[in-house]
């Protein structure tokens, strides 16, 4: 009996902490007040942090480790306008990392790339989360650890600018290797591209790009410097108050770092807005390779444009 009494008393406190704390690492099961108390904590570990609902105006930078941020509910855990570093509200630069469930909104930083994530190194993978009203949803890759992102169930809305230097993008990634979007939403862009990306290859698949209320808006999706991969079964609505109209998927603006041969596009679903500039090319292309189109419905727009 006293045994049974002195381990009740030894869980009590964590589990005190598990219903008080709203930073929770799962293996542990220790409690923090703060976003960056539990990432320091995790060291070079691999850990889950599980969040609990709330709204919080912090942010963490992760230095090692592959971390999980997981919300204890999905699309009640908000992290919003405090950055770290002049960055972002999670500048990501372990092992790895996972976000799952959670909302990004209101970042903005002097450089105009203020961002919900700041990715510098590892894999990423983002699924069930939203980017809100930001200058950047996502910006980063770059390093030669950063082989993977996949991005999956995720909403990027009122995100991008051009009115510093540098545009910045409700996504922008450099991954010498593969960036994957899958079943997402981009709407209501402030400015830049939707998904630009430098990029080997990419799998951008059954989502939505809805620019009808988008407001000086570039591209649905650029891919810089080529690459090759697959873009199907999306939709696409061009909106009328647009910086550039020329292209929905413009294919190596910058430059032919990564070929482009059997590039697919495909299955895809594209019209105009009211209102908007008329006869854009659905894909414009300066890599030269042979890009693979077919069965692209398409209305108000052509099909393909050689530049």
């Amino acid at each position: 009996m006293r045994a049974s009494i002195l381990l009740l008393a030894l869980a009590a406190p964590v589990a005190a902490q598990e219903r008080t704390a709203p930073f929770v690492v799962a293996e542990t099961g220790q409690g923090y007040a703060s976003i960056d108390e539990a990432v320091t904590a995790i060291r070079d570990d691999d850990a889950t942090i599980l969040i609990a609902p709330g709204t919080y105006r912090q942010c963490t930078v992760q230095t090692g480790g592959k971390i999980l941020f997981k919300a204890r509910q999905p699309g009640t855990v908000i992290f919003e306008k405090t950055v770290c570093e002049e960055k972002a509200g999670f500048v990501l630069r372990g092992r790895g990392s996972t976000i799952d469930g959670i909302v990004f909104r209101g970042y903005a930083v002097s450089d105009g790339n203020g961002a919900g994530i700041r990715h510098e190194m590892g894999d990423l993978t983002i699924t069930n989360s939203m980017f809100l009203d930001s200058q950047e949803g996502i910006l980063g890759g770059g390093h030669e650890t950063v082989r993977r992102v996949s991005i999956d169930r995720t909403t990027f809305a009122g995100l991008g600018q051009c009115e510093t230097e540098n545009c910045s993008h409700a996504i922008y990634l450099a991954v010498d290797g593969e960036v994957s979007v899958t079943r997402s939403r981009f709407e209501r862009g402030t400015g830049g591209h939707y998904v630009k990306l430098r990029a080997r290859r990419v799998n951008i698949t059954d989502s939505s790009f809805d620019d009808s209320a988008g407001k000086k808006t570039n591209y649905m999706i650029d891919l810089s410097e080529g690459g090759a991969g697959l873009i199907a079964r999306n939709t696409f609505v061009q909106g009328k108050s647009k910086d550039n109209h020329s292209g929905l998927i413009v294919v190596a603006a910058e430059g032919r770092t990564y070929p482009s041969s059997g590039l697919r596009i495909e299955d895809n679903v594209a019209s105009m807005a009211p209102g908007a500039p008329p006869n854009p090319a659905f894909v414009a292309d300066l890599s030269g390779s042979t890009i693979e189109l077919s069965n692209n419905r398409l209305s108000g727009m052509r099909a393909f444009e050689r530049r």
